[in-house]
């Protein structure tokens, strides 16, 4: 009887880490959350899998600019990125979602070794078994993590350990983070950049501040996306509470709000309703609102202050031709 060799090209499994806190946590924050006088749900809790799926088909939507303007910012000025942010380093990717941002980055910047975080831990695992694939010999790790609580990774994930790390922060979920907590993120990445091995840098976008109109049309879709988006943030809660949140029970609101330079999204009750929540029960009033996400809006000049204050003195930009977002490479001194 014939018996074949085994392939040797194909792709090694990756390694892959849950890091979450445990769903015991998760509840008592968003319990905490939803009995608060004004009542609030983080918006890490948008990302379930079904979350995830919406918001890629949100980068897809003509009203979200920020996604175009970030890929021919990449596609006109990637040499100079890459030569700027040094080839053949570990790429730590932040919120990997997809993944597509850093796997499109791959060809410029060749890196030692690739390492996914994201808190949706069955939507990366996927997305990584695709990239898999298609980079069979590049070293890939992949952290379902809650990275606003911690950046600390197991040793094992982060390989090859000796290249100097590049973070890399794309789209504008920096904006998820009032002014003093992005500043002390950021200065927590400025540590990890510090430590060993020397040498490790941010490469982090930004969108700026707009037309009102622009900016509410982009978190207000005329297809609803970012609606559905919002609302399925209940479907989330239900499951991990549990709580029995009816989405059509709750309408989606946005407006930016130009003395704080940010966009609000909120859930509005559509009439009074009494919701369980972890055995307990809250009633909202018509026209009550859930606060679901804060993303506030820069200027380049208030971001490199905000970055230099983080300790990340040594920057680098590139700003879209329409001027509505930014790339930052940003070092510690």
């Amino acid at each position: 009887m014939r018996v074949d060799n085994p392939r040797t090209d194909r792709p090694r499994p990756f390694r892959f880490a849950d890091l979450r806190r445990g769903g015991g946590d998760a509840a008592a924050e968003l319990l905490a959350g939803l009995l608060a006088a004004r009542a609030a749900i983080l918006p890490k809790y948008f990302y379930d899998e079904l979350g995830s799926r919406l918001f890629a088909a949100i980068c897809c939507l003509p009203e979200y600019s920020l996604t175009r303007s970030e890929a021919h910012l990449f596609a006109r000025r990637g040499g100079e990125i890459a030569e700027a942010a040094g080839r053949g380093r570990l790429l730590i990717d932040l919120g990997a979602g997809d993944c597509g941002k850093a796997a499109g980055l791959f060809p410029l910047l060749a890196p030692a070794g690739y390492a996914a975080l994201d808190i949706s831990a069955d939507f990366l695992r996927e997305a990584l078994g695709r990239l898999r694939q298609r980079f069979p010999d590049l070293p890939i790790a992949g952290a379902a993590i809650d990275f606003t609580h911690s950046l600390d990774l197991p040793e094992d994930l982060l390989a090859p350990a000796s290249a100097p790390q590049l973070w890399f922060y794309p789209g504008s979920s920096i904006g998820n983070f009032a002014p003093e907590a992005a500043r002390a993120f950021l200065a927590r990445i400025a540590r990890a950049c510090g430590a060993v091995p020397p040498g490790g840098a941010l490469l982090i976008g930004v969108d700026l501040v707009k037309e009102k109109a622009a900016l509410e049309a982009a978190y207000d879709d005329a297809l609803g996306v970012t609606a559905a988006f919002n609302l399925n943030v209940l479907n989330h809660a239900n499951r991990l509470l549990p709580a029995d949140f009816d989405v059509a029970d709750w309408r989606h609101v946005a407006f930016f709000d130009p003395a704080a330079s940010r966009v609000e999204m909120h859930l509005e009750a559509r009439r009074e309703v009494t919701v369980k929540l972890a055995g307990q029960a809250r009633r909202f009033a018509a026209g009550e609102r859930i606060h679901t996400e804060d993303s506030y809006k820069w200027t380049a000049e208030g971001f490199a202050a905000l970055l230099e204050a983080a300790g990340l003195p040594k920057q680098r930009r590139w700003l879209a031709e329409e001027g509505g977002f930014a790339l930052f490479l940003a070092a510690p001194a």
